[in-house]
């Protein structure tokens, strides 16, 4: 049935909405696609949930073609399963957590792992009913600090999660790899271009895990490919390997030195190159000659806070998503001025190994960035206000209570692989997938009776992608300066008509012709007969609703001809009037 602009629930604005900070979150309000109705939750309107279901209808199609099955939970989850698992704990501040009545804790699910693990423990007992995949569309709900990017990160949102079951190890590889492909085939049908990258677990578990990121400079998350190799990796999830131990015995004894109005690393370096009882005789220092130490608080599950001291290059940052990411489920935040003043054996600005560590006056544990070789000699703090110490080495005047490679990657750093260069990029996580293994099998009791009549504990998959994310990413991939640029697997409708010019009823008899033949020819139309409107506002609002075909029927309906603009090539072309439907159709196929 051919839908009117002039009844159809939507409102488009000239301007963005204050607090959106990237483009798909402006168009798509500016369009009438979603509105915000909270922090972090959005209301979809009519245009907003097409693209949706259009989404959704793609998964479903790719993961019925490999035999996985569609349920549905409900989002309000008992505390029990949870708690078995100790996600209830682990999950931290962004679990929402409720009770009911009877003061009951319950949960809104995050992700469903525990319950698809026990709806299968509850049906089946044998091998004979393995592998089963299950999948379901539903609303998930994360408590996120810091909402943002509009659908990109949510309080509520939608997700696809998918889980297999399986006997042993071979079938997981085989139910991993079709999960797999299905997304490659996903993505590839909704127009969104993909990196697969290694990953860490985090939360989830499991051993193997890779993402799929829609590469993108708005992208919170940032990933490396090797230049020559086939490498690549979420930043996360990159190994530098532990450097190669060195001989200290030509390295003179520590010395400490007095290092005034040196707030900064580039200001140590400029007063050691500048004194010449410093200075080195075969090169300058450098940043890299330095120790950092970076003291944070580690927030566990269980409320119990912690500082942790992190020893990097000085030429380096800690990344601090990839000490998240290795520190899950703890939290990291910050080691302020407060925290400071409870630790007095810390000086801010100088604080040097000889505190630090679990044995050592301020029982701060100490880990150390791979890249500091046992034997080497640095230049760091030496706990005490104005002064440094120099020739300090690893191993012969100060320890650590461990190795954490959470120092920032950058591009130029070695392949962990091959050994030839990394490219850093930005991207959006728009799919992921693990090898979960046996880890809530095991937790909540999943087994079946194998060939031998004996108990094997099952091996697990799961397999997300982000729905609403989906959106919002095809979205940044096809916008354009002028809107939104849908791909026609996943548009609204695939034919916007416009009626533009005076019209003595000439013009709007021929639109709805064209219209009655595009849709005779399976394609979806909206016309935009609004009175009133001036043809410039109804042209930005075809260009800015992004339908892939637009039609203007106009001046040109007397020598019998309309124009035909294609949004997604970016091109426009004058067509006879009998041939419109015919010309949008052959748009439509050709993709």
């Amino acid at each position: 049935m051919v839908k009117r602009l002039s009844s159809l629930f939507v409102r488009t604005l000239r301007d963005n909405p204050v607090d959106a900070e990237v483009p798909s979150h402006r168009l798509l309000v500016r369009a009438g696609y979603i509105r915000r109705a909270a922090p972090g939750g959005y209301t979809w309107l009519p245009l907003g949930w097409a693209v949706f279901q259009n989404v959704a209808r793609v998964i479903r199609e790719e993961m019925d073609a490999i035999g996985a099955q569609e349920v549905n939970f409900p989002a309000l989850l008992p505390r029990e399963p949870y708690e078995a698992t100790n996600r209830w704990t682990d999950y931290g501040d962004t679990l929402f957590r409720l009770q009911d009545r009877r003061k009951v804790d319950y949960l809104l699910g995050p992700t469903h792992e525990e319950m698809f693990t026990l709806l299968v423990k509850d049906l089946y007992s044998s091998y004979k009913d393995l592998p089963v995949w299950l999948y379901q569309i539903q609303n998930k709900f994360r408590d996120e600090a810091r909402p943002r990017g509009g659908l990109l990160r949510g309080r509520e949102f939608s997700m696809k999660d998918s889980y297999s079951f399986d006997v042993d190890d071979a079938g997981l590889q085989k139910s991993y790899d079709a999960h797999r492909d299905a997304y490659i085939r996903i993505f590839d049908r909704l127009g969104l271009p993909f990196a697969i990258v290694s990953a860490m677990s985090g939360a989830m578990g499991g051993s193997a895990s890779e993402e799929f990121l829609f590469p993108c400079d708005i992208g919170e998350d940032t990933f490396v490919t090797c230049t020559k190799c086939d490498y690549s990796a979420n930043t996360e999830a990159v190994r530098v390997g532990q450097s190669a131990d060195v001989d200290p015995s030509a390295t003179p004894a520590a010395l400490v030195v007095d290092t005034p109005n040196t707030p900064t690393i580039q200001t140590l370096v400029d007063l050691f190159n500048d004194r010449a009882d410093l200075a080195r005789s075969d090169r300058k220092w450098t940043a890299s000659d330095t120790l950092k130490n970076v003291v944070v608080n580690v927030r566990h599950p269980d409320g119990r806070v912690e500082p942790l001291a992190i020893g990097v290059p000085g030429d380096r940052e800690v990344d601090m998503k990839r000490l998240e990411a290795q520190l899950s489920p703890a939290e990291v935040e910050p080691f302020d001025e407060t925290h400071f003043a409870t630790h007095r054996t810390l000086k801010k600005g100088y604080i040097g190994p000889g505190i630090l560590g679990s044995d050592n006056p301020s029982h701060i544990r100490y880990l150390l960035d791979p890249r500091i070789a046992r034997g080497s000699a640095w230049i760091t703090g030496a706990n005490e206000y104005g002064k440094h110490v120099m020739h300090l080495v690893y191993g012969r005047d100060f320890e650590a209570d461990g190795v954490i490679d959470v120092a920032e990657v950058r591009d130029d750093d070695v392949c962990p692989r091959c050994a030839s260069a990394l490219n850093v990029k930005r991207g959006i996580e728009i799919g992921h997938v693990f090898q979960l293994g046996r880890k809530y099998a095991d937790t909540l009791g999943l087994s079946v009776l194998d060939q031998n009549g004996k108990q094997q504990v099952v091996t697990m998959g799961s397999y997300g992608i982000g729905v609403s994310r989906a959106v919002a990413a095809v979205a940044e991939a096809t916008h354009d300066e002028l809107g939104l640029r849908w791909p026609r697997e996943i548009t609204p409708f695939d034919v916007h008509i416009v009626i533009a010019g005076k019209d003595d009823g000439a013009i709007t008899s021929a639109a709805e012709d064209i219209a009655t033949q595009c849709e005779s020819l399976g394609l979806r139309v909206v016309i935009d007969d609004r009175v009133g409107v001036s043809p410039g506002v109804k042209f930005k609002d075809a260009e800015l609703l992004g339908f892939p075909t637009i039609i203007v029927a106009g001046r040109g309906i007397a020598n019998g001809t309309v124009e035909v603009r294609d949004r997604l090539a970016g091109t426009t072309s004058e067509v006879a009037l009998a041939d419109a439907a015919r010309h949008a159709h052959h748009l439509s196929i050709q993709g």
